[in-house]
């Protein structure tokens, strides 16, 4: 039973008599169309990604903290801070009429560099750093004072040192004989233990500034506001970033590895697959910081002030150049939840211990959850304008 007035079924009786038939061709022209879209919106991304590399390579400049800079960090800390053998120790003594025989018995230690000064010269050599340790010969023959700061490890050092010399120039013997074997074995030089946090450094670095800057450029020039007209999503704009950042993943690895295992023999015991996986998580992760950095910011000044913020912490306690185990332990359970801290440990543990893929799990977690909630963070967060 048709409960519809008599006009709206004469209505619709005449539209459906004016509207052409359904054919075969109609239909393959409408599933044509249909795949045309899902075909742009599959290109899109890709499209996306390669501007993304056409704009960096016509950057020479992001091409050189990129690719260069970290070689030229990694070359110029491994002269600086290469083995060498002990360091010589500067010693300051007293002249008086004890100081001769006591000068003396210093020089004989390789180790030492042994000066003689008056009482004033000598305190103001103590006072700027001049010398580690200044022994003072007292009045009795067989006593002498040593000055120094405890607060310093190398003066405690010298300290030991110097009163060895001094009690064997005094007739010590040793009753017990001793022997020395020395060994030198890579991954333990500070060059074994910097390259890793160099390359955690740069993975970083250039992800969170790549990204960041990039958009917060275009936002700025209305080109985003460009884009709100076209069938792109927010999800493929923001991920075309990505996956521009693993294009250049495997030459950031190559290079800066490359380059360390060549100039100083840096060792790489890991699966190499496992140190790719743990380079492509921190790049996407740390990706994801810098697609949230930039997400709301509409100025250079502001993002770079945002970028900073959240890189400056992880340079100072994630254990890029110096071990992050040197903090108190009170703030220990936050440094290891830093991301970059978590990749640094991770490849540390692959490249200089050979640790498999399950040793590395709990850091791999601690950066899979960064990615993750940064890259829907910035998703939520995003605007064009």
């Amino acid at each position: 039973m048709n409960d519809s007035p008599p006009e709206v079924s004469e209505r619709s009786e005449y539209s459906s008599a004016l509207s052409p038939p359904v054919t075969g061709r109609a239909l393959d022209t409408t599933k044509t169309l249909s795949r045309r879209e899902r075909g742009f919106k599959r290109s899109s991304m890709a499209q996306l990604t390669l501007v993304r590399f056409r704009e960096f390579v016509r950057e020479p400049e992001a091409v050189f903290w990129t690719f260069i800079f970290p070689i030229l960090l990694a070359a110029g800390l491994g002269i600086a801070f290469r083995q060498r053998g002990p360091d010589k120790l500067q010693v300051g003594v007293v002249a008086n009429q004890n100081s001769a025989a006591l000068i003396q018995s210093l020089k004989k230690d390789s180790t030492l560099v042994v000066e003689s000064f008056d009482d004033s010269a000598a305190a103001k050599a103590l006072r700027t750093g001049k010398i580690t340790l200044l022994v003072k010969p007292t009045a009795q023959p067989d006593s002498v004072l040593y000055v120094y700061d405890r607060q310093r490890s190398e003066a405690n050092n010298a300290r030991v040192i110097v009163d060895r010399a001094v009690q064997v120039g005094a007739g010590r013997v040793d009753r017990v004989r001793s022997a020395d074997t020395f060994v030198t074995e890579p991954g333990s030089r500070y060059i074994d233990f910097l390259i890793p946090g160099l390359l955690g450094m740069n993975l970083m670095g250039s992800s969170i500034w790549g990204l960041g800057f990039t958009i917060v450029t275009a936002r700025s020039k209305k080109l985003l506001k460009r884009l709100m007209a076209t069938p792109m999503s927010r999800a493929q704009y923001l991920a075309s970033f990505l996956a521009s950042r693993l294009i250049f993943l495997i030459l950031e690895i190559v290079t800066l590895l490359g380059f360390g295992h060549w100039a100083f023999g840096v060792p790489l015991r890991g699966s190499m697959a496992t140190l790719l996986l743990i380079c492509l998580l921190a790049a996407v992760s740390f990706g994801g910081l810098g697609l949230l950095s930039a997400s709301r910011a509409r100025t250079t000044e502001a993002v770079s002030g945002i970028m900073n913020f959240i890189m400056l912490p992880m340079w100072i306690f994630s254990g890029v150049f110096f071990s992050s185990a040197n903090f108190p332990h009170a703030v220990q359970p936050f440094i290891r939840l830093l991301p970059l801290t978590a990749v640094n440990d991770a490849l540390r543990l692959n490249m200089l211990e050979g640790t498999s893929l399950a040793g590395v799990t709990p850091q791999l977690i601690v950066i899979i959850v960064w990615g993750i909630v940064t890259f829907f963070a910035a998703l939520k967060l995003f605007r064009w304008r």
